[in-house]
């Protein structure tokens, strides 16, 4: 039978307890916001600088980076080099939904590249010594071996891009301007959540990289190509699930004057902000729940 002192009133008395004694606990919202983004970009310049004493070395792994990424589009282009359309789409509008999905997975993952490390850590016990620091541990695990040779997958996605937007016959209106970078930085943040959500479970998974890859890279991989490629049943569990079709499906085909497979109203291609906000609002919240679960490694 739990003693007195187990049960869960005091734990919470002894946790805010505990809470009242940090400073750091009583920081509001911005102020941790802003300490974060502050650590973050001194982590990430202590690995650039190391990163850049080594210059030849950076510009050829900048390059593999590209090349490899780049392999991506050369197997669609193959695949174009004897087929005239994939689902109905032609190329340059498959390059389109290729240059949106590439550029704003690449910003995250230059950005966030490392959670997937997260398990690693938790399984070695060195995660202990990113709870003593007087900095925010997303932070940390988020900066933790930044790369910046992976801008090589972003400049990728934007050559890409740029292909597209030269061959199409857009007839670009004010909306549909707005809507490229507003696409853009919402795919970025919507896969930022996936890739802090992936994180999070590692705490109770701990070996479960993989699993999270499958979601990040592997969501990148399935939106480079068109929605009507895929079994219906799919394309709804990557809109209504995990909505990972707000990155480019839905603001892309208003954008290239296309119908969306699952009959939704216009609108929804303006949407994803809300979504977005709306993923990390629940990342957030997951993250917090994982920091919590975490009890060390005992060694």
């Amino acid at each position: 039978m739990a003693s007195p002192a187990d049960s869960p009133v005091d734990e919470r008395s002894r946790t805010a307890a505990a809470e009242a004694e940090d400073p750091w606990a009583r920081q509001g919202t911005y102020a941790r916001m802003r300490d974060g983004l502050s650590a973050y970009r001194m982590i990430a310049a202590m690995w650039i600088r190391s990163t850049m004493a080594y210059r030849a070395s950076f510009a050829m792994t900048t390059f593999g980076n590209f090349a490899a990424t780049g392999l991506d589009f050369v197997a669609i282009l193959l695949m174009y080099s004897q087929i005239d359309r994939l689902g109905g789409y032609s190329l340059p509008e498959v390059a389109f939904l290729y240059g949106v999905s590439a550029i704003a997975f690449g910003l995250t993952d230059l950005v966030l590249g490392s959670m997937d490390r997260l398990g690693r850590r938790v399984r070695d016990g060195t995660f202990d010594t990113l709870l003593v620091r007087p900095v925010p541990v997303l932070a940390q695990v988020a900066a933790d071996r930044f790369a910046l040779r992976r801008l090589g997958r972003v400049t990728q996605g934007l050559l890409v891009f740029g292909y597209a937007v030269t061959a199409l016959d857009i007839t670009w209106t004010p909306l549909k301007v707005l809507l490229v970078p507003l696409m853009v930085l919402s795919g970025a943040a919507i896969f930022s959540a996936v890739f802090v959500a992936g994180a999070a479970f590692q705490f109770v998974a701990q070996d479960a990289s993989e699993v999270q890859n499958s979601f990040t890279y592997g969501g990148s991989t399935l939106l480079q190509y068109p929605p009507t490629v895929f079994a219906k049943d799919l394309v709804r569990g990557v809109t209504f699930v995990l909505p990972l079709a707000f990155v480019n499906w839905l603001p892309a085909l208003y954008v290239l004057g296309r119908p969306y497979p699952l009959d939704l109203p216009v609108w929804v291609a303006f949407a994803p902000p809300l979504v977005a906000a709306g993923c990390c609002v629940l990342a957030g919240a997951a993250w917090r729940a994982g920091l919590r679960s975490y009890r060390s490694t005992g060694s």
